[in-house]
């Protein structure tokens, strides 16, 4: 099932338009979707797709040589055993013709042969620049796709565009799920997060089903996922697994993962800003502060990962998933509550909730919140947010000690309560029913 991928599919069908050959990077983290949206992209084009192997160099060039002989019907590509050679005569034979070049997981091509980018580099600058050719280099390896986008990259200046697939944010999940009810919805943002692959995973399932199923279970292919991924992209992964099991315990300041992990100061901080560059971890500034931030697992399914299943690994690993779900259950709806939190801010700031703002901050000093501050054109918006339903009378309660929270922050306020449900809602009040209707557009 083919969603929510409008912003890409555009961007890749203007490159397709402009005139002269086109070198586009796609990347972005396994399982985000960019194989069905290259596939997706190909329908009705005149174009090859090829998903290179760690095999070796040797079958890699043999499989794009068939690629090509399908293409142009020229059978003596079958006979080059040489990259450079290959694309060579694929330009002879294309020429100006607009033709499609997909090279799907080319971290392995890199890994296989590290001089792979400059050997493209000229191939680049011999054989495909002047023709009509839509070369597509897409990998799942973030570190390495993101070499080839840097300066000192042989392809430095070649490429003429790049787009990095991120997760579905709340509406892609709405349009992949649209039978849900919105707070099952959340859950599923809650701890899958928006990778397509993982919502595949579990359209028939409900989400505590889903859980049981399809990450407590040994063996299923979301119990290790976290592990395999982090071995993936990194040399050292238990150190890596240390400051998120820390992050996923409440240790969040620079301070705290210092104390826990062991690690000194500067290469916790390498590892924090490796960690950020995936996109696993975030760090946030309290509203109209420069210092003194937190950091968090920015990934939910990481969060959920770390929170839930990490802990409990020596217990699943002996079958145990209803012992481990029963402990899961009693503290999963407060981590519902601050995922929900973290979905309010994540509207707010791609304006899926659009009240103006240009910047959205959560705030928070000596044991005081405030789950969210959206600055408007000549005021400050205060957002309170409760995975609870809530009465009239409780709904005020909470504003009005909103209000009291907002007090040190000078100038025109307004403020918002955002719950689970509430009954009877004045102005200033949303729930779950409001916002389904802002994402399903309804």
């Amino acid at each position: 099932m083919f969603v929510n991928r409008k912003e890409e599919l555009e961007f890749l069908e203007r490159k397709w338009r402009e005139e002269g050959a086109q070198l586009i990077i796609i990347y972005g983290r396994r399982r985000i979707g960019k194989t069905m949206l290259l596939k997706e992209f190909l329908k009705g084009k005149r174009g090859i797709y090829f998903l290179a192997t760690a095999d070796s160099m040797a079958e890699n060039i043999r499989g794009l040589a068939e690629k090509f002989t399908k293409l142009t019907r020229r059978e003596y590509f079958m006979e080059v055993r040489d990259f450079r050679r290959l694309f060579r005569y694929l330009a002879e034979e294309m020429g100006k013709e607009r033709v499609a070049v997909v090279l799907d997981e080319f971290q392995y091509l890199i890994s296989l042969d590290p001089g792979i980018l400059s050997v493209l580099q000229k191939i680049w600058d011999e054989y495909l620049k002047d023709t009509g050719i839509f070369l597509i280099l897409c990998g799942s390896s973030i570190g390495m796709m993101e070499r080839t986008l840097e300066y000192k990259s042989p392809l430095y200046g070649r490429r003429t565009g790049a787009w990095k697939v991120k997760p579905f944010d709340i509406r892609g999940i709405a349009e992949m799920f649209p039978e849900r009810s919105m707070e099952e919805l959340v859950k599923i943002y809650a701890v899958f997060g928006g990778v397509p692959f993982y919502l595949d995973l579990i359209r028939n399932l409900s989400v505590e089903n889903a859980i049981k199923e399809r990450i407590l279970k040994k063996g299923e292919i979301l119990y290790e996922e976290p592990e395999f991924l982090l071995r993936e992209e990194l040399r050292e992964p238990r150190v890596y697994k240390l400051i998120l099991k820390g992050l996923a315990l409440g240790y969040e300041s620079l301070g705290e993962l210092i104390n826990f992990t062991g690690l000194d100061r500067g290469n916790l901080s390498k590892y924090l800003d490796t960690l950020e560059r995936l996109e696993l971890v975030g760090y946030e500034l309290p509203y109209g502060k420069r210092k003194r931030g937190q950091y968090y697992i920015r990934d939910n399914f990481f969060n959920f990962w770390f929170r839930f299943v990490y802990p409990n690994l020596a217990d699943l690993e002996l079958g145990l998933v209803n012992e481990v779900w029963e402990r899961i259950s009693g503290e999963i709806n407060a981590y519902y509550g601050k995922m929900f939190e973290r979905l309010v801010r994540e509207m707010l700031r791609l304006r899926i909730l659009d009240f103006g703002q240009k910047g959205v901050s959560r705030w928070w000093h000596r044991g005081e919140e405030i789950d969210a501050i959206a600055e408007l054109k000549d005021k400050l918006l205060f957002v309170e947010v409760k995975w609870k339903d809530l009465n009239r009378r409780e709904a005020r309660k909470i504003l009005k000690d909103l209000k009291r929270k907002s007090e040190r922050f000078e100038g025109e306020k307004e403020f918002l309560l955002i719950a689970k449900r509430i009954e009877d809602k004045e102005e200033g009040m949303l729930d779950l029913e409001d916002l389904e209707k802002v994402i399903r557009n309804l």
